[in-house]
């Protein structure tokens, strides 16, 4: 069976953007891991929001990995880049991990993250903790909503400050 694997950056106080959804304060300077994580999935699931974010770095980063959007907003059109869903999230995820191929990359944004976590569909987690306080902003996880134990797999630190914390999920 496929893994779903979250694999996100957080600032240290816990918010993965800042309210407007800006993502400026992310270091670029290294690959973080994230070449040799990319090679390892096929899909990738996001959010609304999270893909509107995506579309506004210019063209569509993802190309030739199969992506999926899910929203409950009628109106929100379907492109080339990405599969619309509107179906029930937790059904499509359990069908979607039975389907061979790589590994399933759950790139956010917050309230996808929370119903695959609380839904138990979340196999991995790969946090990149940045060295910055935003004070504000999308949390990566709702106060009190999930309660979850992980399993610390990996902990590697970079000279900028960065943490990338891997977890495997105790379901």
């Amino acid at each position: 069976m496929r893994k779903v694997i979250l694999f996100i950056a957080s600032s240290l106080d816990g918010y993965i953007a800042r309210q407007s959804g800006d993502i400026d304060w992310l270091f670029t300077d290294q690959d973080y891991g994230y070449s040799e994580f990319f090679a390892s999935v096929d899909t990738l699931l996001m959010g609304r929001k999270t893909y509107e974010q995506v579309l506004t770095f210019g063209e569509y980063p993802y190309k030739g990995v199969k992506s999926y959007v899910f929203t409950k907003n009628p109106l929100f059109p379907a492109d080339s880049n990405a599969e619309v869903i509107r179906e029930d999230i937790t059904e499509f995820v359990e069908k979607l991990r039975q389907v061979d191929g790589k590994n399933i990359w759950l790139v956010g944004g917050s309230q996808l993250t929370h119903a695959l976590m609380s839904q138990n569909l979340v196999d991995e987690l790969i946090l990149s903790i940045h060295p910055t306080i935003l004070g504000e902003g999308i949390p990566l996880f709702d106060n009190g909503t999930i309660s979850q134990s992980l399993n610390l797999t990996k902990c590697q630190t970079y000279d900028s400050g960065l943490v990338q914390l891997s977890y495997d999920v105790g379901h």
